[in-house]
Formats: C-alpha cells, sequence, structure tokens
C-alpha cells in the first residue's frame, strides 16, 4: 500500500472512530412532571414518585431526566405549563392533583399522560373505565376525596357529643369539592349533625376562614383533600391548634406538623405507584393496557401531643385503631 493510500485510511478510520462511539450512547429519555404547588409541597411524596421509578430501571440523572414544572398555587399557570411540556415532546407526563391532570389532558391527546388524583378518574373524565382506561391517559386514584364520611366517624369517635362541624374546602378544585361535601354532608345528615362550609382559595383565605370558625365555634373540622390544601399542612395545622379547633386531615403530612388526625390513603405509595407506572410507558406499554390503580391502603394516624394540647382524652378504642400514633 503506497504511503498517501496508508495515510488516507487512517484519516478516515480516526474520524470514524468517534462518530461511531458517538452514536453508541444511549438516548436517556424525558419525561414531564407537572404539580399545581410549589416544589416543597411535594419534597416527601416525590420520593416515593423516585422510587417507583427505580423499581421501574430508571434513575433520575442517569437514565432519565425530568422536566419539573410547578405552578406556584397559581391554577391558571397549569395550561401554559402543560403546553410547555408538550413542545418539548417529552415521552410521557405525570401529573399531580386533579387541575394539574385536566391541564395535561387539554394540552395532548398523544403524549402518556400518568395522573395522580384524589376522586373518580371516571367522573372526571379523565378515563372511560378504571380497568381500560382508554386514549392516553391512565394513573392513580389516591381515593383521598371520597373518605369524608369515614373521617366524620372518626371525629365522632374522639367527641361523641359534637353537634356542629365546620367543613373547610378548596373551591377552585371543583369536581372532587363537590364530591367531598355530598359525601359528608350525607354523613352528617345521618348522625344529626349541623355543618357550615368554609372556602379557602389562597393562604390569605384559609386565615379568613379560620378567623370565622374561631367565631362560630363548631365541634370539630373536617379539611377537604386537594392538592392545595394538602400543600398548605404547616398553616393548617398550626391554625386549628391556636383556634384549638380538633380537625382532621385527608393525609398524615398534616398530623406529622402537629395536626390531630388524619385518615385516608398513603400519597407516599401512590406516588411510588405513578412512578412505576411511568417507568412501564417507557419501555413501551401504553397507557390504555394500564388499568387504573384504586389505592386500598388506608391509614388512621394520632398526634397524641396535639390531642392533649387542645385538652382531650383520645378513648382507648380509637387509640387501638390507630395505624401510627405520633407522640
Amino acid at each position: 500500500m503506497r504511503r498517501r493510500e496508508f495515510i488516507k485510511l487512517l484519516g478516515g478510520t480516526a474520524t470514524a472512530w468517534p462518530l461511531a462511539a458517538h452514536a453508541e450512547q444511549p438516548v436517556i429519555p424525558v419525561i414531564g412532571f407537572l404539580d399545581p404547588r410549589p416544589p416543597g409541597a411535594v419534597e416527601n411524596r416525590l420520593r416515593g414518585f423516585h422510587q417507583g421509578l427505580k423499581e421501574a430501571g430508571y434513575i433520575e440523572g442517569e437514565n432519565l431526566k425530568i422536566l419539573y414544572r410547578w405552578a406556584d398555587d397559581r391554577l391558571d399557570r397549569l395550561p401554559l405549563l402543560a403546553a410547555e411540556l408538550v413542545s418539548r415532546s417529552v415521552a410521557a407526563i405525570a401529573t399531580s392533583g386533579v387541575p394539574s391532570a385536566l391541564a395535561a389532558k387539554a394540552a395532548t391527546t398523544t403524549i402518556p399522560i400518568i395522573f395522580l388524583v384524589g376522586a373518580d378518574p371516571v367522573q372526571l373524565g379523565l378515563a372511560a373505565s378504571l380497568s381500560r382506561p382508554d386514549r392516553n391517559l391512565t394513573g392513580i386514584d389516591a381515593f383521598t376525596a371520597q373518605m369524608g364520611a369515614k373521617r366524620l366517624e372518626v371525629l365522632h369517635d374522639l367527641l361523641p357529643k359534637m353537634t356542629r362541624i365546620g367543613v373547610l374546602v378548596n373551591p377552585a378544585d371543583a369536581d372532587p369539592t363537590e364530591a367531598q361535601l355530598k359525601d359528608i354532608e350525607a354523613a352528617a345528615r345521618a348522625m344529626g349533625l349541623q355543618n357550615k362550609v368554609y372556602n379557602a382559595d389562597t393562604g390569605a383565605e384559609i386565615d379568613s376562614a379560620f378567623e370565622a370558625m374561631g367565631r362560630d365555634r363548631p365541634d370539630a373540622v373536617v379539611v377537604g383533600t386537594s392538592a392545595f390544601l394538602n400543600g398548605r399542612r404547616v398553616q393548617l395545622a398550626h391554625l386549628s391548634t391556636f383556634y384549638r379547633l380538633p380537625a382532621i386531615y385527608g393525609v398524615r403530612d398534616f398530623v406529622e406538623v402537629g395536626g390531630l388526625m388524619s385518615y385516608g390513603g398513603d400519597l407516599i405509595d401512590s406516588f411510588r405507584q405513578a412512578g412505576g407506572y411511568v417507568g412501564r410507558i417507557l419501555k413501551g406499554t401504553k397507557p390504555a393496557e394500564l388499568p387504573i390503580v384504586k389505592e386500598d391502603k388506608f391509614e388512621l394516624v394520632i398526634n397524641a401531643q396535639t390531642a392533649r394540647m387542645l385538652g382531650l382524652t383520645v378513648p382507648s378504642s380509637l387509640l387501638s385503631r390507630a395505624d401510627e400514633i405520633i407522640d
């Protein structure tokens, strides 16, 4: 082989090597995560989401990229944020809360959406049925909104002489709120209780609602479940204690920061299951092939220290039923 041809051959090979190496680099999938709250409101639940992804073989920063979009409690921003994720051609969009799920649904009919909601997805229009969700959506029903009557029963076990209750809800989360109020009002009538509804859509409105309850003095308070209210757990727990109002919540996060009691599903586990569904979709499963998961793990959590601060004696029958007592 002539010297000139040999040098030419070496040059071509040298050029090909980095190209070949570049071609062999795996393509890292990119997903979106859409939430109506600020990031700190769901920090512990995100750990569950990442755990579910890990169990499916995906670790953020290694073989997966996640684009987070937070609405910071401004629901009007959700459609724009959802559209932005669609424009980035993400492989899937995970959503938390009903407003996020509805915004993502309106933004795309092709990109898979994995939602986590606290109310019936069929009634919300997110799925045709639980077993065969249809279209590009599937996810987890955390079943938090449908437990209002059960929470009222737990309150009654703690306060058997109560006659009046306050119910705090977020009117912006219209469909789940309506379902919760129907559930609670029917249970209140059956138990012979009077109930008054208080609305709150901002932090200032939460303050105002508790000022009103401080004047009205209900015997106890049921705090409704919504992405916004769940994200305000510290404020809600502190106000309940400040106004000396026994309150029950839908998730344990409230009790961990000083709330009295909670009864509802395990949201960290629900986020884990949502992460697992994202992983399955990234591996090729279609959303319509994944039935909607209905959370069936419910827990009663009681903060014994808060009960003492409120001057309450928790009956042994209720303590024995608790899944966890924080003291």
